[in-house]
């Protein structure tokens, strides 16, 4: 390659990708060169706020373009998947938002598209690419914990529903809080214990909050919760994996739930092992000695963060392509997760646990 820099292509202009600028923009191995958006004014306005000229409303324009060599997906799930076979099949590399795809049929064929066309495909699951996250899964690696044989995991937040279309309206979104949030905190649970195989889940979904009158959200400027909203609003589950293990799982975007001063959720994950357990974003190890019942908390030292996680994704993603190193965040563990939350979906239908 002559030019040092990969050549990005923004695939969706309006959303998340304002978080993943700054790290594209401060990157030494890539350059964001073009932007697509179906929407000609949120398009024209991102091209002015970040100085980028090669504008297209038509993506083929974009995968056309041989001197672009990666795409930055950030549209609705449910465009994810086609797009990114899309561009997998004209040669370019896929860093695409979470999650991956809603069903894990269209991840499979993601799969199947990046192994035909020998480009990387990662998964933007900036949760993995904090400095709290990775202190502690370096520990958990070390053998900090030993075994982990169960884990608990929640996403909760307090009248904090999303009210963009993408988020609420399932011809768009593929699901509610489960494939939003629930993704998050799932991913970030497995990477911990090492991704053990999923054998069963007992899952439960409802909208119970959003639905009642006078119901309200502080998500943007506008308190008022969309009619539109045919999603789920909570999530709930019990994972059991091959090796014993087991995980609970709890989102939610408006649950009756205390919350800090100043804050809209609770986000926390505790990991249990046979040595000591892990409490995650607080970072903190418990153990004990069972001879003298002495009891060990200690905190990890967290090193400083120069970047935001979302435009640290962005940064790995480039470097690992240049390096000739996997993807950060490898396409099969996004199999996993979505394998485990559409299980969720499968179990609230039927009513039963279901087995994997």
């Amino acid at each position: 390659m002559n030019n040092p820099k990969l050549n990005i292509a923004v695939i969706g202009t309006g959303g998340i990708v304002h978080a993943h600028m700054p790290g594209w923009i401060d990157s030494p191995y890539a350059q964001v060169v073009a932007g697509y958006d179906a929407h000609t004014p949120t398009l024209q306005g991102w091209g002015e706020k970040y100085g980028v000229t090669r504008l297209a409303t038509n993506l083929d324009d974009i995968l056309a373009d041989k001197s672009i060599d990666a795409v930055d997906i950030c549209v609705p799930n449910r465009a994810h998947a086609p797009i990114a076979i899309a561009a997998l099949r004209a040669g370019k590399h896929v860093l695409c938002e979470k999650p991956l795809a809603p069903t894990p049929d269209e991840i499979r064929q993601m799969i199947a598209a990046r192994d035909a066309s020998g480009k990387m495909l990662m998964t933007a699951q900036h949760f993995r690419f904090t400095g709290h996250a990775r202190a502690l899964k370096a520990e958990i690696d070390a053998g900090a914990l030993g075994p982990i044989y169960h884990a608990r995991s929640w996403m909760l937040r307090r009248n904090f529903l999303p009210t963009r279309p993408g988020f609420i309206q399932q011809a768009l979104s593929g699901g509610g809080v489960t494939v939003d949030i629930g993704v998050h905190i799932l991913d970030l649970t497995l990477w911990m214990m090492g991704h053990p195989k999923p054998v069963s889940v007992s899952g439960s979904t409802r909208t119970v909050l959003a639905r009642q009158p006078g119901a309200f959200t502080a998500w943007g400027e506008n308190p008022r919760i969309p009619a539109e909203i045919d999603v789920e609003e909570l999530a709930t589950a019990f994972v059991r994996f091959d090796n014993g293990a087991t995980l609970i799982l709890e989102v939610s975007w408006m649950l009756h739930h205390d919350v800090a001063a100043g804050s809209a959720e609770d986000m926390r994950m505790w990991l249990y092992g046979e040595r000591a357990g892990a409490a995650w974003p607080a970072n903190e190890i418990l153990s004990s000695n069972n001879e003298t019942m002495q009891h060990y908390k200690s905190t990890l030292q967290i090193a400083r963060q120069e970047r935001k996680p979302h435009a640290q994704e962005c940064l790995d993603f480039a470097k690992a392509i240049l390096d000739g190193a996997p993807s950060p965040v490898p396409a099969e563990q996004s199999l996993q997760v979505i394998t485990l939350l559409d299980a969720v979906y499968r179990s609230q239908r039927e009513g039963a646990e279901i087995r994997l």
